[in-house]
């Protein structure tokens, strides 16, 4: 199964994602929607199996792993979003955002829009931190996700050999 996410950098997702087992890949690009939503923002495509990593897992992961609550001025940059390809993805993925809502304090920026577009990243930005994880910005931005991860979710991460893609 395929599906989007928008958050915060592409970077930090891609690395948040390519951490998971059940991800058989990772795509790091843009995505944009329907109007208004058309604008291109920095995202990821994660090709999951559901029965190894449940969808309200995944989401869950992607609500704790950027400002998921935050209206910050970036949002047209760095959209929260889940992209979805149909319409019954879409209404599955509403009814786990309600669910998770109630484990936030604040209401969730995260909405559901449909997935129109594509346009990965250039080669030299993708598997960011898998290519160097001792960058300055790795250090300050990917390390503590990929803690939180470790911490909150150990048991849906993959093996340091098993990479996504």
């Amino acid at each position: 199964m395929k599906i989007g996410l928008g958050g915060g950098c592409h970077w930090c997702t891609e690395a948040v994602f390519q951490a998971i087992a059940g991800i058989s890949r990772v795509e790091q690009g843009f995505i944009r929607s329907d109007p208004p939503e058309d604008g291109w923002s920095e995202a990821v495509i994660v090709t999951f199996d559901p029965v190894l990593l449940p969808m309200e897992a995944l989401i869950e992961i992607h609500l704790r792993t950027h400002s998921s609550t935050s209206h910050h001025k970036m949002r047209g940059k760095y959209r929260s979003a889940v992209y979805v390809y149909d319409a019954g993805t879409g209404v599955k993925v509403g009814r786990i955002l309600r669910k998770l809502q109630k484990a936030f304090p604040e209401p969730l920026a995260t909405r559901v829009l449909s997935l129109t577009e594509f346009k990965a990243s250039d080669d030299r930005f993708r598997n960011y931190y898998a290519s160097d994880p001792e960058r300055p910005f790795c250090k300050t931005y990917i390390d503590p996700k990929l803690k939180l991860l470790k911490e909150r979710y150990g048991g849906l991460l993959r093996q340091r050999a098993e990479a996504a893609e």
